[in-house]
């Protein structure tokens, strides 16, 4: 009995001292259709098409990559800094924010981002159009032109020092609409 019993200590105290299991990431290259994944990459310079994927954790997209995505299901942020094309569309649930940053184009549209949605620095043309936003969207240092039309903003609507300035209307915003965005 004394045997047993020392076994099972050793069991169980081998068993306190394994790591908890990280994350995995997943990298996309080419496309992904309904599966789910933990966290996914789109590495430097490659192309991702998502259609109805499930993703537990983060979406980013590297340094010069492009990302459509239809119809996901994020739990996480989608974070893209200097990517080429970043597009989030039909139907698309984000339980985070959607962050493009000095890169290249953007469009959000017809979808839910329950966080902000996030456009600074880019060079190329932005669009968010006929959202459900839950918290704020920012946009701020854009050269590419902005659309912003048709949303439903729970935050605030807030744009600055975009050149041209940001157009578009019909926009629902329970916060404040600021600065260069104050008419749309």
């Amino acid at each position: 009995m004394k045997q047993l019993l020392g076994i099972a200590a050793v069991v169980a105290a081998s068993l306190a001292v394994v790591p908890a299991a990280s994350a995995d990431e997943r990298t996309c290259r080419g496309a992904l259709g309904a599966v789910t994944v933990d966290n996914l990459r789109v590495p430097e310079g490659a192309t991702c098409t998502l259609t109805g994927t499930s993703i537990k954790g983060t979406l980013k997209v590297e340094k010069g990559a492009t990302l459509t995505a239809s119809g996901i299901r994020l739990v996480g942020n989608v974070q893209a800094e200097n990517a080429k094309s970043v597009t989030v569309k039909a139907g698309s649930r984000v339980g985070g924010s959607v962050q493009v940053k000095q890169g290249g184009g953007a469009t959000v549209r017809d979808s839910t981002i329950a966080g902000d949605i996030q456009f600074d620095e880019n060079r190329s043309a932005l669009t968010a159009r006929a959202n459900r936003v839950g918290g704020s969207i920012q946009v701020v240092k854009n050269t590419g032109g902005v659309t912003i039309t048709a949303n439903r903003v729970d935050g605030n609507l807030q744009c600055k020092e975009n050149r041209p300035a940001p157009k578009g209307s019909g926009n629902v915003v329970n916060g404040n609409k600021e600065d260069q965005c104050a008419r749309l």
